[in-house]
């Protein structure tokens, strides 16, 4: 099994299915993962596979890195469409992540005014002020949410703390619109979301939140547990023409 442990706290460009040329922003560690998930599709592994040794990047250490690559792609012509937070774990967990947000903001301005600043995040601790109102202030606020069944939640996310699903949803909803809901439908070893069972409850979910958009996706790249297997095609555009018939703009990507 092969995964993927980015660089910190600049990586990429990279070829976004869903964003475009994307430059990365990771919060966490550079040698290992930090994350309030640890989800058994998660391309960057289990987390007990790879504890950190290092540091969370500083502020002021993610504002230099990050103004040094984009002078650098300014000078190359080849500016970014977005700055996207990922890599190894939450991104939201940073104790300096709305400080780390407005920094970002500003630096976009003055180097490519032009590209969004996007957040992939699990929706963990969108019930903190800070966070929230970080994630108000940013292009494209990407959340998670896979299902509404907890016990899936449990076999597949598996939390590292508490997560009640319904809060979330409601913190979901405290956004008023400016939230994308990003869902991964996927089975195998006895998991498998992509039915009625589930899509059904999941849609009733994403029509209360009311979000500007949806992001429907499968399996990309190799997965810690073993066994598990993409969403059909098939699959993918039916759950995403269900949710454009709700009035809701949705992608799907394969």
């Amino acid at each position: 099994m092969s995964t993927v442990i980015y660089p910190s706290p600049i990586f990429g460009p990279i070829h976004s299915r869903r964003l475009g040329i994307s430059l990365g922003i990771n919060l966490q560690p550079a040698d290992g993962k930090v994350c309030s998930f640890d989800c058994i599709y998660c391309e960057c592994g289990f987390n007990a596979d790879h504890r950190p040794t290092l540091p969370r990047p500083t502020p002021e250490e993610v504002a230099e890195k990050l103004e040094a690559k984009l002078a650098e792609m300014r000078q190359d012509g080849q500016l970014p469409d977005v700055l996207t937070f990922a890599g190894n774990g939450e991104p939201t967990s940073h104790p300096h992540f709305a400080e780390i947000i407005d920094d970002t903001i500003r630096l976009r301005n003055r180097y490519c005014p032009d590209a969004k600043v996007s957040v992939l995040s699990n929706s963990t601790f969108i019930h903190r002020q800070q966070v929230h109102d970080a994630l108000m202030r940013v292009d494209n606020n990407i959340l998670k949410l896979d299902t509404v069944d907890a016990e899936y939640i449990n076999k597949v996310d598996r939390p590292t703390g508490h997560y009640d699903v319904n809060a979330i949803i409601e913190q979901l909803k405290a956004f008023h619109g400016h939230v994308i809901i990003q869902t991964m439908f996927m089975k195998g070893e006895g998991v498998d979301n992509t039915g009625e069972e589930y899509v059904g409850p999941w849609l009733e979910a994403v029509k209360e939140i009311a979000p500007q958009q949806v992001m429907v996706y499968t399996i990309d790249r190799e997965t810690p547990a073993q066994g598990l297997q993409k969403a059909t095609h098939e699959e993918l555009d039916a759950i995403r023409d269900r949710v454009i018939a709700m009035g809701i703009p949705c992608s799907a990507s394969y």
